[in-house]
This record gives structure tokens, sequence and C-alpha cells, in this order.
């Protein structure tokens, strides 16, 4: 690991760049890593982010698999240098105390399980800080974006989450509008990702800025990931009956599941999206030979269906869980899909719990 004395990170521009504009690739140095990492876990983070993230330098980092720190180099930061457990159980020994964080090109938060660890606390705030004021760009890892907002960081910045945790994100931090449909999210210094294999796929993309695209796609490929994917590719989301490839459509059935008990319409969806109404109805009709409204009420009824079949809730509860206006209105819609009433359809034998 080279020393904070002796280089400084190239390549960035201190002055805010356009909410727009994705980060500059740096230029090739003389010596060193190109590409410099330290990472922050938080109690009880997700193994699985991490570990991909790391992997992806790895194998960039050295002429086969070697694992040597040639072009890139990583460590995990601490504060109190206690060994972090993972929310699998597993530990990691960090190996560096806090300290500078211009020693680094980027410094990441890989968060966890939200409900276990509150906050980082105030050491890690602080460094998280240090390196902000020093143009130092900052990754929020799975739920690490929760994090860098708690210290003040994301103020003004779009950011991905997780569709799981995007309701929590929303109840906890009002005011923000998180992205949910991405896998992962570049604004300006601050970039953020849903975590799982997310993670590799944007440390793919740090490495194609930095080192090189050989290298990136050398890294997915050894990790049995075809290609890097863009940060636009939707989030997979729960499982759709509707399967398309289109990415418009992906992120536009996504948009419906996390709004499935507040329905919104689809010009809502086109404008949250940046498509026109038009735009996404066409694609639609394309991929899926339906309009995305009719898409909208059958993810809808089989919602309702599902929870007729595995839960003991009221119809009542349930018409209001999958976004109609009563029971009333459900049984209609209901009958006149699946040819029979909701109570019907929980009282019929094989369908009882």
């Amino acid at each position: 690991m080279t020393t904070p004395s002796s280089r400084e990170p190239s390549g960035r521009d201190s002055s805010a760049l356009p909410r727009s504009t994705t980060l500059r690739a740096q230029k090739p140095r003389s010596e060193g890593p190109r590409l410099s990492v330290g990472f922050i876990l938080a109690r009880r983070f997700t193994l699985c982010a991490f570990a991909n993230f790391v992997d992806v330098l790895r194998l960039a980092a050295d002429d086969g698999d070697r694992s040597r720190p040639i072009l890139c180099d990583w460590t995990v930061l601490s504060d109190t240098m206690d060994p972090v457990a993972s929310s699998s159980g597993i530990t990691v020994q960090p190996k560096e105390r806090l300290g500078d964080p211009r020693r680094f090109d980027y410094i990441v938060v890989v968060g966890g399980l939200m409900d276990e660890t509150p906050s980082l606390g105030q050491a890690y705030h602080r460094f998280l800080q240090q390196a902000a004021e020093a143009n130092i760009p900052l990754i929020g890892v799975c739920t690490g974006a929760f994090f860098l907002h708690q210290a003040g960081l994301l103020d003004g910045y779009r950011c991905c989450v997780s569709w799981f945790h995007h309701s929590d994100f929303l109840e906890q931090f009002e005011g923000l509008n998180p992205v949910a449909d991405q896998i992962f999210v570049v604004d300006r210094d601050r970039l953020t990702c849903s975590g799982g294999a997310s993670s590799a796929h944007l440390a793919a993309y740090l490495v194609d800025k930095h080192v090189g695209r050989a290298q990136a796609s050398k890294s997915l490929h050894i990790m049995i990931i075809d290609d890097a994917l863009q940060e636009d590719k939707p989030q997979p989301g729960l499982p759709l009956d509707l399967k398309t490839q289109d990415p418009i459509v992906q992120r536009a059935l996504l948009l419906m599941q996390q709004n499935i008990d507040t329905p919104i319409t689809v010009q809502d969806i086109a404008q949250r999206m940046g498509n026109s109404k038009r735009q996404v109805e066409r694609h639609f009709r394309l991929a899926l030979n339906t309009s995305p409204q009719a898409a909208f009420l059958d993810m809808r009824l089989n919602f309702a269906k599902h929870l007729i079949e595995k839960s003991q809730k009221s119809i009542a509860r349930i018409a209001v869980d999958a976004g109609f206006c009563d029971s009333s209105h459900l049984s209609r819609m209901f009958r006149r899909r699946y040819g029979d009433t909701p109570q019907s359809f929980r009282a019929s034998p094989g369908q009882e719990d």
C-alpha cells in the first residue's frame, strides 16, 4: 500500500461536476496502483456484496489469478481494529486504521442489517466527511447508502438502494428520492449500488475507468459473469410471471412492484424513468403484447391470489395490500380474471393452509 505522502490521487476534479457527469478515467500512473480503495464494513455487513467488489479488484490487479495488488490495491479500515462480523457470522479483520483518506481513490462503505447497526459512529462519520472535503469519491454498497446519508453526505445526490430496502429508506430518510430500479447509480462523486452481484458490476465500472476494459472483463469472466452491466440495468426485484429482456419494460414492472399497494399511473411511471408515456406503452406492446395498465392489474391480481392462498389475512386487508379500493372491487376483478370470488377460491379444496 502506498503512503499518503508518496502520491495524491489523480484524475479528480475538485469542482462540482454536473449531476449527469460520470467520473472521469484516471490517467495511468507511472508507478504504484492505478486504483486504490479503502473499505469500511458496517457491523453485520453483507459478505456477498463485499466479496464480489474485492474479487473484481483482486482479479484485475494482476496477471492471471496470482492476486498480487499491482494495478489495484484495497484494504479494510477500522477505528478500533476489532474484527467485524458479517450478517452470515463470518468475521473480517481490518488491516489499517482510518488515518488520512487521501491515500485512497475511493472509500467504500459496505452496509448490511440495518436493524442491528443503526449507525457507524462518529469516528467513521468524521473520516467520511474528511474524505468528502478532499474530493474523494464515496461509494455506498448495499445499505451503505443509509450510512452515507446519516453522515450528511448524500444531500442533493441520487442514490441506489435495493428494491427490498426501498420503503425502509423512505421511512428513515424523508426528503430523499432513492433509485430502486437500477443496479447502481453514479452521481458525480457519489456511487451507490444495491448490493449482491451489482457490487461486482460497480467494481468493474471502476476498473474499466481507471485500469482498463480488458482487466474489467477478465475479472467478471473469471467470476463466471458474462459481461459488465451498465448502471441503468434494472434490478431483478421480485419474481415476475411477466418475462422480458426489454430494459424499459423491466424497470416499469419493478416500479409497479414497489407501488403495488398504491398504484401509480403510467404517466408517473414514465416520468420517473425519464421516458414518455407513449414510449412505455409501445415497449409493453412489443415486449409483452399488452398495455402497462393491464400488466399492472395482472400483477396486483396475482399478488392478491398469492395472499389468499398463503396468508390468513382478511379479504378486505388483501384488497388494500394489492391496491384495490375495497373488497368489492377486488372481488369483481378477481372473478373476471379467475372465474371465482376470493372467498370461494380460498374455501375451495386445496387452497387451505
